[in-house]
């Protein structure tokens, strides 16, 4: 299944670098080569991309991975749930933080 987190990062790595290859994608990812092409497969199906061959002398044929236009609008869309998950995490760690804070200052005082 192709979270949000994936599905967000992949269309990110490809608009960035449309000619990735399929190993360096699952590098920068920290997936498998096979969950790469998984995800790569099911965003082409979906039509949030198109892949396109083309001659590259290092790689003899490569692909060249574009974001459709509704490949485009789910990035945004994708974009923004990522923000506002990573702000309410950010929200939570800001609080357990100033507990934490709090009872270093009670320890220290020697109040627990």
């Amino acid at each position: 299944m192709l979270t949000d987190e994936y599905h967000y990062k992949i269309l990110k790595e490809l608009q960035q670098d449309p000619d990735i290859s399929q190993r360096e994608l699952a590098k920068r990812l920290g997936i498998s080569l096979g969950k790469a092409n998984f995800c790569l497969k099911a965003l082409i199906e979906k039509g949030l991309v198109k892949a396109e061959n083309f001659k590259n002398s290092t790689h003899k044929i490569g692909y060249l991975y574009l974001l459709t236009p509704k490949g485009i609008e789910e990035k945004v869309s994708l974009t923004q749930r990522f923000l506002q998950r990573k702000l309410k995490e950010h929200e939570v760690l800001e609080e357990e933080i100033e507990k934490l804070r709090y009872e270093v200052s009670q320890l220290n005082q020697g109040k627990m």
